[in-house]
């Protein structure tokens, strides 16, 4: 029993609980499954819609209150000692606004309750989605304490399977819904609420860098490629020759028997650092050098970063409103994107099957941008010193070609479009929470990225209801609000192109301004 207990208390039993979490809390990116089961049920138009999903985007990316919240209850070292104390906390707060929100809108859909009005609806939307900030505040920023010195592999990791939660919540709309919208709400209200409750203890913070940290994130990595890869190939035998019920549920017993292994890696690293502590043959730290930015002199080109500033400092600062900018161009697309994609593809006539592939798809590409650019990332900022924000530049250069991709209207556009702009989004979501941890310190990690994040339901509300939504209102059928072809979204893309590629512009700007602090940040920790 003793063992037992000493096994769940380890950082990387931690890391296990928190990707279960993060499996199956991604429903904001399932959207698209229930938008045209809202749409009729509510009789609403396509900018209705839009403003009701961007209530949602709202709620999942305003997470200052999560950040703060975490501050107060589990940034200290006393943070596991509470018992009302801890990253679990955090998590339970999400957890009831996720149950609250999703359990009105399967009400509202289903008829139990009478239609409520717009402005409820989007209030109940925005409760839904605003449970995303207290989950991966909880969890990124604990996953950056406990794994300093690779943050971004991390980081990478956590927020990867967020974005591949999509892909997992469709595999349970197929088998347990049965291609039922209604269903899949009042499912989504119960199933993963169970799930979080029970392992959202297990979530906890241990300062303290081990030697063998990036081998057991190697491993980690190396079972989420294992989970993506063979996520991708069952969505594609769907898709190709389809799959009967009983390979569905076969392929859903494996798919959970494969996110229950990284407690294999949890194991075998207890028992590693285990071995090593009773050998004393091993560097055991409790701080790291890439999470105390150091403190530079004042520059020429007055570039200087401290550790630990408040969020009232930080926006005093030109690198958080470079931040801020590039991500209201690049998040903001790539959720208005994704929150259309359904519409986009019944556009251009595409089947149900397909319809969901997208879905799927997304989700799949979502994680790769994610978990790829944050082991990139970290692995070019140690072994050659390239700044982090130079590949926030890349990646929404790739997001403006994506754009391009799906306006173009060429067979499979929105297949290849869809990849392009889902790695790209994907993308900022690992980069962006660590270079805000890297330039302005991690104590305030959480209020500050969650800041930051806003960019990203204002730029969708503005690329959803005044781009998207009022062009397509422009062209569809004024009886059933309905359009057919490429020209009723090819418009839209090409905006949304033009603002990524300036958001790319901004992310260089960045990487300029940054370059000197990078270079001190790598120094030292060779110097550790």
């Amino acid at each position: 029993m003793q063992r037992k207990m000493e096994i769940a208390n380890t950082k990387w039993v931690a890391a296990a609980a928190s990707i279960w979490i993060q499996s199956f809390s991604g429903a904001s990116y399932t959207f698209g499954i229930y938008s045209s089961l809202l749409k009729s049920s509510q009789s609403y138009d396509q900018s209705t819609l839009d403003t009701v999903s961007v209530c949602k985007d709202i709620g999942a990316n305003v997470g200052i209150l999560s950040g703060l919240f975490y501050t107060a209850v589990a940034s200290g070292r006393s943070g596991n000692g509470r018992f009302f104390s801890g990253p679990w906390v955090v998590i339970f707060v999400g957890l009831l606004q996720w149950f609250v929100g999703y359990g009105f809108i399967w009400m509202a859909t289903s008829g139990v309750i009478e239609r409520p009005p717009v402005a409820v609806m989007c209030f109940f939307m925005f409760l839904a989605g605003h449970c995303q900030p207290f989950f991966n505040t909880a969890i990124v920023v604990t996953a950056v304490r406990n794994f300093s010195d690779y943050g971004g592999t991390a980081v990478g990791i956590m927020k990867g399977y967020i974005g591949l939660s999509g892909a997992v919540l469709v595999q349970m709309y197929h088998i347990f819904c049965k291609g039922d919208p209604t269903n899949y709400l009042l499912l989504l209200a119960v199933v993963p609420s169970l799930l979080i409750l029970t392992t959202m203890p297990f979530v906890r913070t241990y300062d303290t860098v081990i030697a063998n940290d990036k081998k057991h994130l190697n491993g980690l990595s190396t079972i989420s490629l294992i989970i993506v890869t063979y996520l991708m190939i069952v969505i594609l035998v769907e898709n190709i020759i389809g799959m009967s019920m009983t390979m569905k549920i076969c392929s859903f017993t494996l798919l959970v028997l494969l996110l229950a292994s990284p407690l294999l890696v949890a194991v075998r690293a207890h028992r590693e650092e285990k071995d090593r502590f009773m050998s004393l043959d091993f560097p055991v730290t409790e701080k790291t050098t890439l999470l105390d930015a150091p403190k530079l002199n004042p520059s020429p080109d007055n570039v200087v970063m401290s550790n630990d500033m408040d969020v009232l400092q930080a926006i005093r600062t030109t690198n958080f409103w470079l931040l801020f900018t590039a991500m209201l161009c690049g998040m903001g697309s790539g959720l208005a994107t994704v929150n259309n994609i359904r519409q986009v593809g019944e556009s251009l006539r595409y089947s149900t099957v397909q319809l969901n592939s997208l879905v799927s798809l997304w989700s799949i590409w979502n994680f790769l941008g994610r978990f790829g650019s944050g082991y990139i990332s970290d692995a070019y900022l140690h072994s050659h010193g390239w700044p982090r924000p130079v590949f926030m530049a890349i990646t929404l250069a790739l997001m403006a070609i994506g754009h391009v991709v799906m306006a173009s209207g060429l067979l499979g556009n929105l297949y290849i479009g869809s990849l392009i702009v889902g790695l790209a989004y994907g993308s900022q979501w690992a980069l962006m929470p660590t270079i805000t941890s890297e330039i302005f310190g991690i104590r305030h990690m959480g209020t500050i990225f969650y800041t930051i994040s806003i960019a990203s339901p204002v730029g969708s509300y503005f690329f959803s209801v005044k781009v998207i939504g009022y062009l397509y209102d422009q062209v569809a059928s004024v009886d059933d609000h309905s359009c057919y072809g490429n020209h009723c979204f090819s418009t839209s893309f090409v905006i949304m192109a033009a603002m990524a590629m300036l958001g790319s512009l901004v992310a260089f700007v960045l990487f300029l301004r940054t370059k000197k602090f990078y270079a001190t940040l790598v120094a030292k920790r060779i110097l550790k």
